[in-house]
C-alpha cells in the first residue's frame, strides 16, 4: 500500500494542521484557497479537512467535475440520440442520472433505451465491432485527463475500418476556467490546489501564465489527506512570503512538461473549440472539438443533431456551487429536493460533484 497509508497518518497530518494554524496567524487578511480537482473536493470532504484548518483559511470548491460543468443542451443531445433504435448509447456511469431539460439517460434506459454502461472507451469500441449493424454513440465528456484515451478509441475505430463508431464530444480544459475565476473580484482567490490527474498530462507549466498574470500561488497536490495538507501550507508559504509561483506537491506522479504522448495525441485528433461550462458560460478556447480529418467519427457532424434549447430548473444554483460563490449547504434544495436518489443538479449525481461531496461526508 505505497503511497497511501504513508499519507493517511493521522499523526503526521495533525503536526500538518498545526503548522498551518502557526502560519495563519501571520496573516494580515483571511485567505481563499481553490481546489479545482473533483478528487481534491471529495477527499476534502472525506477526511474532514476543512475541520483541521483555522477560521481565517478557507477552501474553495470549484469547477473541478467534468459531469457537472457539462452543460443541459449536452444531456439533451445524448438523450436526442436514444430516440433511434438503431444506436447504442455508450457512457461512463457518472452521466446516467445527468438530468436534462425533460429527462436523463437512466430514465431512457428504464423505457427501454438501448444504453451501455463502459468502463473504457475502448469497450465502446468492442460494442461497434461487435454489433456492426447497428451505430455506437460514446459520451465523450471529461478533461484532458480522459480525453486522450478517447482520442486513442477513435484511433482504433479509424484502424478497424469501423463505420459505425462515433464519439458525441464535450471535452474542455482546465486552466481557461481558471483564469476566469482568477479574474472574478466577487471570489478574491489567494491560491490554487491545481488537480492533479490533469496535471500528469499538461504538466505544470501550464500554469505559470496563470501565476504570472494574476499574482496568485498554484501548487499541484496530490488526494491524500497529507497531499493537501501539505499542498495548503507550501500555499500559505507563498502569501506569507508574497510570492506568486507554481510548485508541486505531487512529484510522486506529475512533472513540469506533463505527458508528452498523451499530449501529442491530444493534438491529433482535436483542436482548440469555444466551449460551454455550466455555471460559467461559454469560455472561449476551452473545449476540444474532433478535427474535420475525424469527422467521420464525429457524432456531431454524422447526426446533425438538433434540439429545443436546453431548460434549466431555476430552483438549482449548481452553477453557483461551481464558482465556488457558495457552498452546497447555500442551496435551499440540498440533502431534501435534491439527493443523489433524486438529483436536481449535476453536482449531486456525479461521484466527484461537490454536492454529492458534502451530502456523503460533510452533514
Amino acid at each position: 500500500m505505497k503511497f497511501q497509508d504513508e499519507f493517511r497518518d493521522r499523526g503526521l497530518v495533525q503536526n500538518m494542521a498545526a503548522n498551518i494554524r502557526t502560519m495563519a496567524e501571520r496573516l494580515t487578511s483571511p485567505v481563499n484557497f481553490m481546489e479545482v480537482c473533483g478528487t481534491h473536493t471529495m477527499s476534502i470532504y472525506q477526511y474532514g479537512i476543512r475541520t483541521l484548518l483555522p477560521e481565517n483559511v478557507r477552501l474553495v470548491s470549484g469547477p473541478g467535475c467534468p459531469v457537472c460543468v457539462t452543460p443541459i443542451g449536452y444531456v439533451d443531445k445524448a438523450l436526442a440520440c436514444t430516440a433511434d433504435p438503431n444506436i447504442i448509447v455508450a457512457t461512463f456511469g457518472d452521466m446516467l442520472r445527468v438530468p436534462g431539460s425533460s429527462s436523463s439517460l437512466m430514465e431512457k434506459r428504464a423505457g427501454g433505451a438501448d444504453i451501455r454502461i463502459v468502463y473504457s472507451p475502448l469497450d465502446a469500441v468492442s460494442l461497434a465491432k461487435n454489433n456492426p449493424e447497428r451505430r455506437v454513440v460514446f459520451l465523450g465528456v471529461g478533461f484532458e485527463t480522459t480525453a486522450p484515451t478517447i482520442a486513442a478509441s477513435i484511433l482504433e475505430a479509424a484502424r478497424l475500418e469501423l463505420k459505425n463508431y462515433c464519439v458525441l464530444a464535450a471535452h474542455k480544459t482546465m486552466p481557461v476556467p481558471m483564469e476566469v475565476l482568477s479574474a472574478d473580484p466577487e471570489l478574491t482567490l489567494s491560491g490554487y490546489l491545481c488537480p492533479a490527474h490533469v496535471s500528469t498530462v499538461i504538466g505544470a507549466n501550464a500554469y505559470k501564465p496563470l501565476a504570472e498574470k494574476y499574482h496568485i500561488p498554484c501548487v499541484v497536490t496530490g488526494f491524500e489527506p497529507a497531499d493537501v495538507m501539505q499542498g495548503i501550507e507550501m500555499l500559505l508559504a507563498q502569501t506569507l512570503h508574497n510570492e506568486s509561483r507554481v510548485e508541486i506537491q505531487y512529484s510522486r506522479a506529475v512533472s513540469w512538461g506533463g505527458n508528452p504522448k498523451a499530449q501529442a495525441i491530444l493534438h491529433q485528433l482535436f483542436e482548440p473549440c469555444d466551449a460551454v461550462w455550466r455555471g460559467l458560460g461559454v469560455l472561449p478556447g476551452s473545449g476540444l472539438a474532433i478535427r474535420s480529418a475525424y469527422a467521420d467519427f464525429d457524432a456531431e457532424r454524422i447526426l446533425a443533431l438538433d434540439v429545443p434549447d436546453a431548460v434549466e430548473n431555476p430552483a438549482c444554483l449548481c452553477g453557483d456551487v461551481l464558482k465556488g460563490k457558495l457552498t452546497p449547504f447555500n442551496c435551499p434544495l440540498f440533502s431534501t429536493l435534491c439527493t443523489p436518489e433524486t438529483p436536481v443538479g449535476a453536482c449531486m449525481v456525479s461521484s466527484e460533484g461537490t454536492c454529492a461531496a458534502a451530502y456523503k461526508y460533510g452533514r
